[in-house]
Formats: structure tokens, C-alpha cells, sequence
């Protein structure tokens, strides 16, 4: 099946999305990567690429031991047929973190929520503290973990980042009085 035009380069602006995100996360990407023009991406993919064909495999830079899918389907509605080969995959190569893109259309609502949420996040700077930074943090202010302020892992921007219960971000934002404003968030 050759994509359509629009498709092609939905496609590429995805893919460019993504390769971000991975790097916001501490993921191995080459800054060629990001920076992929719409003809250098069809000429590596050709015209009549697939989905499947933009499947990438990424290292976490601090530790090349954690490596994350990104999956491509063909289907518009992915099925158990899919989950599993994806799962099976997984095993295969010892992965354990996955990003599925999938080709439905948001609900109105969703699409509000991230909207509102964009807008709300743009400027601030989230950090994801090591376990060294994080003991630090607790020695310095003397408290616990569970007494910071929380952020839940089903948080848009907690999601965003691939972040896991008990890990510690550190936030950044813009304040009108101080300059900057920085506050820390345990994952729950």
C-alpha cells in the first residue's frame, strides 16, 4: 500500500516528535536524527514505506543496559495479534519499555487536555533526578520521599517523560518574584 502525500509527511513529523521525546528522556539520539528534512526522510524510507518500517530501538545514554521500542502499526485499531508479535519482540531482545503510535484520532476531550497542558508546561524544565541526586536532595532537606510533593505516573507530563513510582523530578519554572521557581515532585 503506497501512503498518500499527507500521510508521508504525517509520518515524518511524528517520527521528528518522537526522536525529541527520546532525547528529552535521556535516550540515545543523534541530533541528525531530530533534525531530518521531509526529503531526507523519504529517501531513506522511500515512497511506498510502511509504518513498520519506522520501528526504532533506542539506549538510555547513562545506562545502555535500558533500551525502549517504538512501534509503528500498520492497523489503524491494533489488535492481540500485534500486542503479542510487538511482545514477543520485546522478549526477544530484552526489552522492557515500549512507545506504541497508534493511528487513532483523540476524543474532543483528550484533545483539550493536552492542549491545556502544553500551554501550562511549555516553560517549565523537569529533571529526572539519578538515585545519588535523589538521596541528596532528601539528605540536604532531611525528609523523606513520601513527604515531598507528589506528581501521579498517569500524569500527562509523568507519561511524557517514561517516568516510574519512587522516582524524584526536579521542576523548574518561571517566577514573577524570584526569577525561577524550583519545586520537586515524587512519583507515586
Amino acid at each position: 500500500m503506497v501512503l498518500s502525500e499527507d500521510e508521508i509527511t504525517r509520518l515524518w513529523r511524528i517520527r521528528t516528535t518522537v526522536m525529541q521525546m527520546l532525547c528529552d528522556r535521556g535516550y540515545e539520539v543523534v541530533d541528525t536524527e531530530i533534525r531530518t528534512t521531509k526529503a531526507e526522510f523519504i529517501q531513506k524510507y522511500g515512497e511506498g514505506m510502511k509504518r513498520e518500517d519506522l520501528i526504532l530501538l533506542k539506549k538510555l545514554r547513562s545506562d545502555h543496559s535500558v533500551q525502549i521500542f517504538v512501534f509503528f502499526p500498520d492497523e489503524p485499531k491494533v489488535g492481540v495479534k500485534t500486542m503479542k508479535t510487538y511482545t514477543n519482540r520485546m522478549k526477544e531482545d530484552n526489552v522492557h519499555r515500549a512507545i506504541l503510535v497508534v493511528q487513532q484520532n483523540l476524543t474532543p476531550f483528550a484533545k483539550t487536555c493536552i492542549s491545556e497542558i502544553s500551554s501550562k508546561y511549555q516553560l517549565e524544565v523537569f529533571q529526572v533526578l539519578t538515585p545519588e541526586e535523589k538521596k541528596t536532595l532528601l539528605e540536604r532537606y532531611t525528609v523523606k520521599e513520601t513527604q515531598l510533593p507528589r506528581i501521579q505516573i498517569s500524569d500527562p507530563v509523568a507519561r511524557y517523560y517514561g517516568l516510574k513510582r519512587g522516582q524524584v523530578v526536579k521542576i523548574i519554572r518561571p517566577s514573577e518574584t524570584a526569577g525561577r521557581y524550583v519545586t520537586y515532585r515524587y512519583v507515586v
